[in-house]
């Protein structure tokens, strides 16, 4: 029997109901040898549905009153260990504590439903990972204010989970834009380690509060505008435009589009003007994100300057269209700082801050070879050699442009090898696709 749902705080048992409609049908549908009974069958799915809960129920290592009432509503029906007596005991025993561990490793029913679907080309493990993950989610939402482990424990589990589908090539059958093809392409980008950690407890975040508003439970207050810091060329623009994307397929925005500006967009030289710059700016970003680069340049001291004009502009209709925009502020790190203190509103709207590390000679090496496979231009290790010692060579600091050398840098050689095949008659396509080292410009050459 699917657990009830009795109100806003049995997110749990809803969780865990749906965990078990959505996954019944697959296994009565794939027995294999396996029990058949559609009763014995539930049960099966409600330990399954137990141990998960138990794991996520451990990740703060809290074990408060809440998680462990939702927990004894869910499954007390089925475990008298759980079913009553003071919630003291529960934590006293290993009752909660000895599935923490279920959720290291891939569960043997999701393994087997990848098998099956490898063999019959359904996407019954797909049915699995997301059932379970609203499972993950609701328990980490009975708390109000999430902490980090949790977050960082959902994230792992994901990651995981994915990982098992693609080993074994399991791809869902969904062919539109998800959340897991956008994390798929977030997790693509080369380097960026702690960017990406950071933007998929963001999205956790997100779907956790979301799942607590939707049932009715208390959500904090949380600015979502945030600050890039880093210097050129280290991804911030893609990451924003990314992270847009995927608050639009959460439904945080109605569009999930980026607008790119920077000073020049938002303030005029003239009285009056610079206002209407901003408004008009902002609203075309509306339901989407406002990403402004070197945001630091708002900022002068001089009294003359329409820059603060632009800022309490940028404010005000912040505020008032905080359901529909985000705004994404970008720059150099020590001058970022200057900017989020120049005006109290900055401070108190743009809470949190994601840093962005310079690439290394590997990660800006790995970034060319990726623009000649997209673009079919092979460089092998010879090319790629003369490469790493022409980025070992130049002196990094913040006036280094980081991927924004490496394209340079690509469409110098592009242009190179082009010159150089101008006078063969008759170019082979090994030759069309093929760099020489001789083909590396040197950094800051055009050509």
């Amino acid at each position: 029997m699917t657990p009830a749902v009795g109100g806003s705080d049995d997110i749990l048992a809803a969780a865990v109901g749906d965990f078990i409609d959505r996954l019944r049908p697959v296994i009565l549908a794939v027995p294999e040898g396996r029990d058949t009974d559609p009763e014995r069958v539930q049960l099966e799915l409600l330990h399954e549905a137990r141990r998960l809960a138990a794991a996520f129920l451990c990740c703060d290592g809290r074990l408060g009153d809440r998680e462990l009432l939702a927990f004894r509503r869910s499954f007390g029906a089925v475990e008298p260990e759980i079913a009553m007596g003071p919630l003291y005991d529960m934590r006293k025993s290993d009752v909660v504590t000895r599935d923490a561990e279920f959720i290291r490793a891939p569960s043997p029913l999701f393994l087997r439903l990848i098998e099956v679907d490898r063999s019959a080309g359904t996407a019954y493990a797909w049915t699995y990972y997301e059932a379970s993950l609203g499972i993950a989610h609701a328990v980490v939402a009975l708390n109000d204010e999430p902490v980090r482990d949790s977050l960082v424990a959902l994230d792992t589990y994901r990651t995981m989970l994915l990982d098992a589908l693609k080993q074994k090539d399991v791809k869902p059958t969904a062919t539109e834009v998800t959340l897991e093809s956008l994390l798929d392409e977030l997790d693509d980008l080369v380097g960026l380690a702690p960017v990406k950690e950071e933007v998929r407890l963001i999205v956790n975040l997100t779907r956790v509060e979301k799942l607590r508003r939707d049932s009715g439970l208390p959500v904090p207050e949380r600015s979502r505008h945030v600050v890039f810091a880093g210097n050129p060329g280290t991804g911030k623009t893609t990451v924003a435009r990314l992270l847009s994307r995927i608050y639009g397929v959460l439904g945080v925005l109605a569009k999930g589009h980026l607008v790119e500006t920077d000073r020049g967009g938002l303030v005029s030289g003239y009285v009056g003007q610079t206002a209407t710059k901003v408004t008009e700016v902002v609203q075309s970003a509306l339901d989407g994100t406002l990403f402004i680069d070197e945001a630091y340049a708002l900022a002068t001291e001089s009294k003359e300057d329409f820059g603060a004009e632009a800022i309490a502009t940028l404010l005000k209709l912040m505020e008032d269209h905080r359901d529909r925009l985000i705004v994404v502020a970008a720059g150099y790190t020590e001058k970022m700082h200057h900017f989020v203190d120049a005006n109290p509103g900055l401070r108190s709207r743009f809470t949190k801050t994601i840093q962005f590390p310079d690439y290394s000679t590997d990660e800006l090496v790995e970034i060319f070879r990726v623009l000649g496979e997209e673009q079919q231009y092979h460089a092998d290790d010879q090319v790629l050699a003369r490469l790493r010692a022409s980025l070992d060579g130049e002196a990094r600091g913040s006036a280094f442009g980081n991927a924004r050398v490496v394209r340079n840098l690509f469409e110098g050689a592009v242009a190179r090898h082009a010159s150089r095949l101008a006078d063969v008659a008759a170019p082979t396509r090994e030759q069309l696709t093929t760099l020489e080292p001789g083909d590396i410009p040197k950094i800051g050459a055009a050509s």
